[in-house]
């Protein structure tokens, strides 16, 4: 069994996550890792999975891509390096007025801090931007980076809370 990296992306409509995960489980591949989401009337998909060779898992996939007119694509990848969190978790959040570079500028503080962002999701509704990310930082910095991001916010006009996360919320 391979660990395969899949992702599907396409416009969305009912019966992608059922038609993909269908043809997995017909070829025996165990979904370990997923995130799925719609953004703007689009559908995307990243999953980690362990099964048959990834030609194979592609071939399969190709019908329901074809025929639901997506991008599908599998990549074989090695077993996962370390699991163990690299940092203390926090939950970053950012929302103000929409403007250019407000993720550059947010995630280049917590990578210049020496922090790991595990998952990360913005939306746009109307005039408003929300950020809102689960960062793991190295012990002893949340307090330098805080300081940093709320630089950051003041120059972008956007306001910025970092705050612990607590591991059952994660």
């Amino acid at each position: 069994m391979e660990e395969l990296a899949i992702t599907v992306l396409g416009r969305d409509r009912p019966g992608i996550v059922a038609d993909v995960a269908g043809v997995l489980a017909g070829l025996g591949a165990n979904l370990t890792d997923s995130t799925m989401t719609r953004l703007r009337g689009h559908f995307a998909m990243t999953l980690v999975c362990t099964g048959p060779d990834a030609a194979d898992v592609e071939a399969a996939l190709n019908p329901v891509a074809v025929r639901g007119r997506l991008l599908a694509t599998v990549r074989a990848v090695g077993p996962e390096e370390s699991t163990e969190p690299t940092g203390e978790p926090y939950v970053l959040s950012v929302h103000g007025a929409d403007r250019l570079g407000i993720v550059a500028e947010v995630t280049r503080v917590v990578a210049d801090a020496g922090g790991n962002i595990t998952d990360l999701t913005t939306r746009l509704a109307g005039p408003l931007y929300v950020l809102v990310a689960e960062v793991e930082l190295p012990p002893g910095t949340a307090e330098s980076t805080e300081r940093r991001l709320t630089e950051v916010a003041t120059g972008l006009g956007v306001d910025v809370v970092l705050r612990r996360a607590e591991s059952d919320v994660l």
